[in-house]
């Protein structure tokens, strides 16, 4: 039974979040200077890129919006819904030639990407290459083969020990020392490969909880049936397994496009990369509160379509949906 110092507690409650929303939508539509976004949404982005380039990753940014939307409202059955997978699969390689050049296009060196458009093609070439190797260790970790399963075990064990920092100032700086004169990589291509050898290591370790969820009967029965152990896996275990990994598989999603934000630290001006430009220019000296808001806004909204994503993949792998389509 409610007692009267519960409604007091009630009403002042109200009223500090109250007053917390009226001065927040005050400073948000009165007292914010917002001209530091809006004269520097171009650059926000797509960074330096060559202005008369940059329908290039705008081209790239609307058909990720377009397939965000199709997937999220589009037909729930066709030869539409079964090809979206595959479009997924082809925007990593898509954006890669559009930013760089190639098939006609003209090549543009990596130093001039930035903004969104880095950010996006950070997480999802990272996300491409960490995935299927995250796979592998996972099976790598089970396997009966000693050799396999100590290397597999040590390699994820020391990523996960590391700061990703320091993985990235390895891949940044340390990694051309190691290489031949002749020899040189790109600073994007650097930071791709340092989040995702880092990220494998932490998707190994979602998978092999997925993997460890699957009973041991099902192998036996798959093994009765007279499956080999390489079908077991690819058609009875591993669906099952990263069916039930992908809640931590969209947080590992997530936090890599987080994440990017450290690559700012080392030189490439993606989205906060360009938020510290700015903020270096006299023009918005002290405009920290508009240019981080705007940025945490923008990040929310990047998470939250990949977690409407991932929920909706979620949905169309559920065993109780795919029973009921089948009906």
């Amino acid at each position: 039974m409610a007692t009267p110092l519960d409604g007091l507690m009630t009403v002042l409650l109200l009223a500090l979040l109250g007053w917390v929303a009226t001065t927040t939508l005050h400073w948000l539509f009165v007292d914010a200077d917002w001209q530091v976004v809006s004269q520097n949404l171009p650059l926000y982005a797509f960074g330096s890129y060559p202005p008369h380039q940059r329908w290039r990753p705008f081209l790239w940014i609307a058909l990720l919006i377009g397939l965000t939307f199709l997937t999220l409202l589009g037909p729930r059955r066709g030869w539409i819904r079964k090809a979206l997978p595959l479009v997924w699969i082809a925007m990593v390689p898509c954006g890669v030639v559009l930013l760089a050049g190639g098939l006609g296009l003209l090549p543009i060196p990596s130093h001039a990407w930035g903004g969104l458009t880095l950010t996006l093609l950070l997480t999802a070439c990272s996300g491409a290459l960490a995935l299927p190797l995250g796979i592998l260790l996972a099976l790598g970790r089970q396997t009966r083969l000693a050799v396999i399963q100590r290397s597999c075990s040590v390699y994820i064990d020391v990523m996960r020990a590391v700061p990703l920092i320091a993985v990235l100032f390895f891949g940044q700086l340390l990694i051309p020392l190691f290489l031949p004169m002749h020899l040189e990589v790109n600073r994007v291509l650097r930071a791709v490969l340092a989040f995702a050898l880092f990220a494998a290591a932490y998707i190994a370790e979602d998978v092999r909880g997925g993997l460890q969820a699957i009973p041991r009967t099902q192998r036996e029965a798959a093994a009765v049936l007279g499956l080999s152990p390489k079908q077991i896996i690819q058609l009875v275990v591993l669906p099952q397994a990263l069916r039930t990994a992908l809640p931590a598989l969209t947080n590992q999603a997530v936090g890599l496009l987080q994440n990017t934000s450290l690559m700012a630290i080392l030189g490439l001006v993606e989205l906060l990369g360009i938020s510290r430009s700015l903020l270096a220019n006299p023009d918005f000296i002290g405009r920290y509160l508009e240019v981080y808001v705007w940025l945490a806004g923008v990040y929310w909204l990047v998470c939250t379509a990949m977690a409407l994503l991932a929920r909706h993949l979620e949905h169309q792998l559920s065993p109780t949906r795919s029973a009921t389509s089948k009906q």
